[in-house]
């Protein structure tokens, strides 16, 4: 394998994605497990570097604030796939999503005022015609060969720390390269490192880098697409929506920014528009389960509960082991007066956070009308 098809193949600019019930990027990702999808996506740059719904955590990875994802491999190609629950959080692991960082990186909103010095942001413009030639890379290039060595291992790494202390080894090392291949190698560090650091809460840092990976690479959509999970998960819904519009505004296909736009709409209460945004990114990738979740919770609270049950058990005939979906559907079902369909499906809810309603509605983000449906189901009440 040549260098430059190391690079491109490393946690490169094009497979990077945060959280929100799936938050991703442009891929479209096929995905067959019936496991239960993570729900937000974040992308990460791999050497063809490349989700918050950032949504899931812990056990299922599935049920996490505006679901975008994560992923130990590049977690985002250039098409928005649906992976479950665990592999999207290895995604972010090693790519990273984002992303949607909420869902894949499990970082709960931050509570207005709760002050994260972020630096400045700097614009996102992004010029897709700007992507570097990879070909004109001399393969004999000694730092080339020892830079794209340095991706590897930190691809490779056993550990976030590990993985961030690497990242950081290709920055201070070749920042300063003047070589045709600098704003490539050292902008994925920077955009990789973005993602290791918001996995581990250092949103701050983490836009800093991302702000970096944006200047040394205006062609890369994903750094914009993770920058705005790690906006979403300090509750900056409008700076991260103009992240998402940035990227539609040059890759209008692509499902992990309609997706991703459609969360931060939910954190602004504009569920007609969060409705439009997850359905674009279901009919974009229709194997993309993170947008096909989010966009039934937008119907329920629109008042389309019908067709927001039916897309749930869709949902839920692909992945019987979803546990967002179910605990939606035994909500959707106790509201409705089936309270013994209702009750079957919350028996099959094996995720305890699922019985904590703030938990629901603060880190998850479910809206009003379902949250407010599951609380009765648990106090056994009408709604």
């Amino acid at each position: 394998m040549d260098v430059s098809t190391k690079i491109s193949r490393s946690r490169g600019y094009r497979q990077l994605r945060g959280r929100g019930l799936g938050s991703q990027t442009a891929s479209t990702h096929h995905h067959t497990s019936s496991r239960p999808p993570s729900m937000h996506t974040v992308r990460q740059q791999t050497c063809r570097v490349d989700v918050a719904d950032v949504a899931a955590t812990d056990s299922l990875d599935a049920s996490t604030a505006g679901c975008s994802r994560t992923a130990k491999q590049s977690v985002h190609t250039s098409s928005s796939r649906a992976w479950p629950a665990q592999q999207q959080l290895a995604l972010l692991d090693k790519r990273s999503l984002l992303l949607g960082l909420a869902a894949s990186i499990g970082l709960a909103v931050l509570p207005q005022g709760a002050a994260v010095a972020a630096a400045d942001l700097v614009p996102a413009i992004l010029q897709l015609d700007k992507a570097p030639d990879q070909s004109l890379y001399n393969p004999a290039d000694k730092d080339l060969r020892e830079a794209a060595a340095l991706l590897q291992q930190a691809l490779n790494a056993e550990t976030v720390h590990q993985e961030e202390a690497l990242w950081t080894q290709v920055i201070d090392k070749y920042s300063r390269t003047n070589a045709i291949w600098m704003p490539d190698v050292v902008g994925r560090a920077y955009g990789n490192r973005g993602n290791a650091r918001s996995r581990q809460g250092k949103l701050a840092p983490a836009l800093s880098d991302f702000n970096a990976a944006i200047q040394l690479c205006p062609w890369s959509v994903d750094p914009v697409i993770n920058r705005g999970v790690v906006l979403e998960a300090l509750g900056r819904w409008d700076e991260a929506a103009a992240d998402y519009q940035a990227v539609l505004a040059v890759a209008p296909g692509d499902p992990s920014a309609w997706n991703n736009l459609g969360n931060t709409n939910m954190g602004l209460q504009n569920w007609a528009e969060a409705e439009r945004c997850f359905g674009k990114a279901a009919a974009l990738a229709p194997s993309f389960s993170f947008a096909a979740a989010n966009h039934t919770l937008a119907l329920y609270q629109l008042g389309r509960t019908e067709q927001a049950i039916r897309e749930m058990r869709t949902l839920l005939r692909r992945y019987p082991d979803f546990p967002d979906m179910r605990a939606a559907l035994a909500a959707a079902q106790w509201a409705a007066g089936r309270e013994g369909d209702a009750e079957t499906n919350w028996e099959r809810v094996e995720d305890p956070r699922y019985r904590d309603v703030n938990w629901l509605r603060k880190e998850r983000r479910w809206p009003p009308a379902l949250s407010d449906s599951l609380q009765a189901l648990l106090q056994l009440k009408s709604v």
